[in-house]
């Protein structure tokens, strides 16, 4: 009889134990998922700003006659599609590397955009002399800057949350208690595309 009963004790004190630790990986888990998904909010919200950036941008440049409205084209083009692929749900593209991969693309094409009409600029001295042109260049760059710093900070709190779930014994909890954590993409750097717009107000 006694033995029996240490055996149940010494099953009760594992048991306990198993779900301690079960009970602190989960909500480790939890945690973890949403530091990404709140410095993926910051992400989409400096995203957000450079969009709203980009119709007064290309109302300023129109003004200047014989602007080459190829390149305005094709900022007003990557803008749109920008907002084509940000209307999904945050959690659509958290969740499926495909859209999220759509979702950068999306916004690389953008500053590609950027870059290439701040380049056509600088042929128009009278435009970037005006005020609204240079108000609108200091914003852009500030935007761009924290679009860089924001990107960086969701990669890492991505990757330590993608390193959690990996690992022993999370991952193998994870997979016997049938948890439906998700591991999350990361951003690419893409060459040239990744790069902030240099702002070049023509002085010289």
């Amino acid at each position: 009889m006694k033995k029996s009963i240490g055996c149940l004790i010494g099953l009760l004190v594992v048991a306990g134990f198993v779900a301690f630790v079960a009970v602190g990986q989960y909500n480790g888990l939890v945690t973890g998922e949403q530091q990404v998904e709140e410095a993926w909010s910051q992400v989409q919200n400096v995203y957000q700003r450079r969009a709203d950036l980009v119709p007064n941008l290309v109302e300023t440049v129109k003004g200047s006659s014989s602007f080459e409205q190829e390149t305005l084209t094709a900022v007003v083009e990557a803008r749109a599609r920008v907002g084509q692929i940000s209307a999904q749900a945050t959690q659509q593209i958290l969740e499926d590397p495909q859209k999220f991969a759509q979702f950068q693309q999306a916004q690389d094409g953008l500053s590609s955009a950027l870059s290439r009409l701040l380049v056509v600029v600088e042929r128009y001295p009278e435009l970037q002399s005006t005020a609204a042109y240079r108000d609108l260049m200091t914003q852009l760059e500030g935007t761009e800057n924290r679009i860089a710093v924001e990107r960086k900070r969701f990669n890492e709190v991505a990757r330590d949350y993608n390193t959690r779930l990996a690992r022993f014994p999370t991952n193998v909890i994870s997979r016997v208690l049938g948890w439906h954590f998700l591991k999350r993409p990361y951003f690419e750097a893409v060459p040239a595309a990744q790069d902030a717009p240099k702002v070049d107000f023509g002085q010289r």
